[in-house]
Formats: structure tokens, C-alpha cells, sequence
């Protein structure tokens, strides 16, 4: 009797590891980038606000459309809270493709808005390392905005509150590898702002404009692109009207582009590049900007998690309406196949002020 129950005690045993085997930390869906932590790990990180210690700065918007303020000591479960990769504490950042919105926009984030406004006059740094952890696994391929995510910003708090830039992943579905690329949206002239279009610049891989020749087909995949879960960092400045930015990441060649805030590129219908012509001319957003951009207004930084991915359909704008599937708006459904955006930050740093950064080197007098 004894040996019988040494014998099934020892079958149990192997049992149980192997459906813990079965049962391990993998994520299915091919726009995810896995990482193994495991409970224990999970219940020792930090609070967000001890990783990256600047959340007096900022209101933080969460993935339902509620504003959380200053998130200090806080986590929210489905939208924000740390994690670990090895030893390095993150800073998690979670919107699904649908949810309630914040303001007037069709999109849900998890994004931090900088409390303080700023002139472009104003010498402004944003700094920020991080990796994109996953994407939307459905969408329109057609649609530029399908299957990306906005993890910086720069945006008017004034006038028509256009934003002069936005940084972007985007990783169709069945590729390995997803692009960044910066847009700028041109400060509309007059009191319509309907006909607003955005100016996109490759970093690493495609820029906006590369889309899919049918809703299911995606184009060529970058052969310099991201993966996800592969870090990067950007560096954003302003200073006297100009703004910087410069992108890094290890193994990919070093970025950097500059713009003008304060004197406008596309004052004239003859100005407009062919992108724009292409990409948004057929939509009816035609418009020419503002002869001094942004002169006029005062700016502020966002960061974090804006998911560009809804389920609007393509027919209402072939540019940001995507068509990917909600779930009717659940969000643990939609976690559960893949459809959010999801972005780590490991480090950001924030500056406002002309003698935080203007002997840092990022302008000379030639610039």
C-alpha cells in the first residue's frame, strides 16, 4: 500500500510541472513582444511615480477617458502600472482600440499632458527611453493611422490645439519588424481647421503614407525597422522657435531632424508636398497653415501610450479611421486578443526652463 502511494504521489508531482510548463508567460499574438516576470516579481515593482520621479508635472489621462491628475503612488490594473524586465523597472502605459475618450478625440490613450504651458520661444526638453510592447492586431491595412501608437507629443494649447509633432510606432500584422517615423500637423489658417493634413518623416523604417494596397494586404515590411520590445529613446527640444528632435537606438544609426514652429513651410496651396497630396488631398484636408506656424501659442509635451488604432470605419476618414475590432468597447476582451497599445518607458526627463538646457549642446550658433 505504502509503495502505491509513493508511486501516485510522484505521478501527481510530475503532473503539475508539466501543466505549469503548459501554462507558462507567452503571449500568442504576433504583434506582442513577450516577457517573462512572474507573480511574485509583479507584486514587488514600484509604483510608477518611483521609477520615473516627474509625475508632479503632469495630469495623467487613462485608457477609460478619465483624467487622474498628478499620478503619484498610484496604479491602475488595466491602464498603468510598473512591471519588470530582469532587474530594470518599467513604467507601463495601456490604452485598448475602444473605451471612453478623452475630449473630442475618437481614440483612447493613456498619456501624460504637461500641466505647464510653454511658448516656442521657450528653451523645452522631453526626453524619454522606451520599448513598444504591442500594437493592435487588427485594423485596416489601407489606413495610415491602423496598428500604431503615439508615444510623444508636442501640442497647442490654443487656437485649433493642432499639435506640431507626433512620434509614432506603427508594426503591421505578420511583420517582425514596425517603423518610427515624426509627423507634423500644420497650424490651420483661419477659423476652419477641417482642412488640416500632417507632413510624416521616417526615422526608422516607413513613414505615415506607407499603407497596404487592400484592407488585408500590409505593404513591404522595413528592412530597417523596429521590433517590438527593442528600445529606443528620443530627445525633443525647443529652443528660439526651433524645435529638435533626435532618435537612438542600439544597433540602428543615430536620427536627428529640425523643425520651424514659428515661420511656416506651407503657407501657400503651392507648398504642399506630394505626400500630403496623396495621402490626404483625396479626404478633402487641402488646408495651407498659418504664415507663423505657431507663434502665436502656447505649447505643452505629452508622453505615453495614444493608441492611433480604432474601430470607426475607414469610410468616415481613410487616414485615422481604422476599423479594427472593440469588442463593443470591452477592454478585457480586447486585451485578451490583441487588439490595444501598449508602451514601457524605462526613463524620461522633463526641462522647461532657458538655463536647463541651453548649454547642453543640442543648438550651437550655427544651428
Amino acid at each position: 500500500m505504502h509503495t502505491i502511494s509513493i508511486t501516485n504521489s510522484i505521478i501527481a508531482i510530475v503532473a503539475l510541472l508539466l501543466l505549469q510548463s503548459c501554462t507558462s508567460n507567452v503571449n500568442e499574438s504576433n504583434n506582442t513582444a513577450t516577457v517573462k516576470t512572474t507573480e511574485s516579481e509583479n507584486q514587488n515593482t514600484s509604483y510608477p511615480s518611483k521609477i520615473i520621479p516627474f509625475f508632479d508635472h503632469w495630469n495623467l489621462i487613462l485608457g477609460d477617458g478619465s483624467n487622474a491628475g498628478q499620478a503619484n503612488d498610484m496604479i491602475h490594473k488595466d491602464f498603468f502600472y510598473s512591471a519588470k524586465d530582469g532587474d530594470t523597472d518599467w513604467v507601463v502605459y495601456k490604452a485598448p482600440n475602444s473605451g471612453d475618450t478623452h475630449g473630442t478625440s475618437n481614440n483612447t490613450r493613456t498619456e501624460l499632458a504637461q500641466t505647464r504651458k510653454w511658448s516656442p520661444m521657450t528653451d523645452a526638453k522631453l526626453t524619454a527611453t522606451l520599448k513598444v510592447m504591442n500594437v493592435s492586431s487588427t485594423g485596416d491595412a489601407r489606413v495610415a493611422a491602423s496598428h500604431s501608437v503615439v508615444i510623444g507629443q508636442i501640442h497647442s494649447a490654443d487656437g485649433h490645439e493642432n499639435e506640431p509633432l507626433k512620434i509614432f510606432y506603427k508594426k503591421f500584422p505578420g511583420h517582425t519588424k514596425g517603423s518610427v517615423f515624426w509627423n507634423y500637423e500644420i497650424n490651420t489658417a483661419g477659423d476652419d481647421n477641417s482642412g488640416r493634413w500632417d507632413f510624416s518623416t521616417a526615422v526608422w523604417g516607413h513613414d505615415f503614407s506607407v499603407v497596404g494596397k487592400d484592407a488585408n494586404t500590409a505593404p513591404e515590411e522595413p528592412m530597417d525597422g523596429i521590433e517590438l520590445g527593442e528600445e529606443i529613446s528620443y530627445d525633443i527640444v525647443v529652443r528660439n522657435g526651433t524645435m529638435r528632435i533626435t532618435f537612438r537606438s542600439e544597433g540602428h544609426k543615430t536620427k536627428s531632424f529640425t523643425k520651424n514652429l514659428v515661420n511656416s513651410a506651407y503657407a501657400k496651396k503651392e507648398d504642399m508636398p506630394l505626400q500630403v497630396q496623396k495621402l490626404f488631398v483625396p479626404i478633402g484636408q487641402d488646408g495651407v497653415e498659418r504664415a507663423n506656424a505657431y507663434a502665436d501659442e502656447f505649447l505643452f509635451f505629452k508622453q505615453g501610450s495614444y493608441n492611433q488604432t480604432n474601430g470607426k470605419s475607414p469610410e468616415v476618414n481613410m487616414n485615422w479611421c481604422s476599423g479594427a475590432e472593440t469588442h463593443g468597447g470591452d477592454i478585457q476582451k480586447q486585451y485578451a486578443d490583441g487588439n490595444y497599445a501598449e508602451v514601457w518607458f524605462k526613463t524620461a526627463k522633463l526641462l522647461v526652463s532657458e538655463s536647463s538646457i541651453s548649454n547642453e549642446g543640442y543648438f550651437t550658433k550655427n544651428d
